[in-house]
C-alpha cells in the first residue's frame, strides 16, 4: 500500500472521514519517500486531540469530515512518517547544546548563565 493510501485508509477507517486532502508537495513528498524505500514505514497522524476530525470544536467522532494534511515528516531513526493535519502545533525539538552547559557560578557566587 503506498503511504498516501496507508493515509487515507487511517482517515476513512478509523476516523470516519469522507476524504483526504493534500498539496501535490505533500503528495511528492511521500512518493519521493517511496521510492528511497521508506513506503514500508508506518504512519502516524498527529492532529487535534479533541476530535477524530481536525476541527477542535467537532468533538468526539464525527462522521463525513475531510482531513487536510498540511505536512509530512520523516522520522528515518525510528521508522515512522508524521502526517500533519490541520491546525495544529508540534512540540519543538531540543537544541543540540543544552542549556545547561553554559549555566555556572561567577566569581561572587552567583548563578550565571541562566538566561
Amino acid at each position: 500500500m503506498s503511504l498516501f493510501d496507508k493515509v487515507k485508509t487511517i482517515a476513512r477507517e478509523i476516523y470516519r472521514a469522507d476524504d483526504v486532502v493534500a498539496d501535490k508537495s505533500v503528495r511528492d513528498q511521500l512518493k519521493a519517500w517511496e521510492a528511497a524505500g521508506y513506503g514500508k514505514f508506518p504512519i502516524c497522524m498527529a492532529k487535534t486531540q479533541y476530535s477524530f476530525s481536525t476541527d477542535p470544536n467537532l468533538k468526539g467522532a464525527p462522521i463525513n469530515h475531510v482531513v487536510p494534511i498540511r505536512e509530512v515528516r520523516l522520522s528515518a531513526g525510528a521508522e515512522f512518517i508524521v502526517v500533519i493535519c490541520g491546525d495544529i502545533m508540534t512540540m519543538p525539538g531540543l537544541p543540540k547544546v543544552p542549556s545547561a552547559e553554559v549555566i555556572g557560578l561567577d566569581e561572587k557566587g552567583q548563578i550565571a548563565g541562566l538566561f
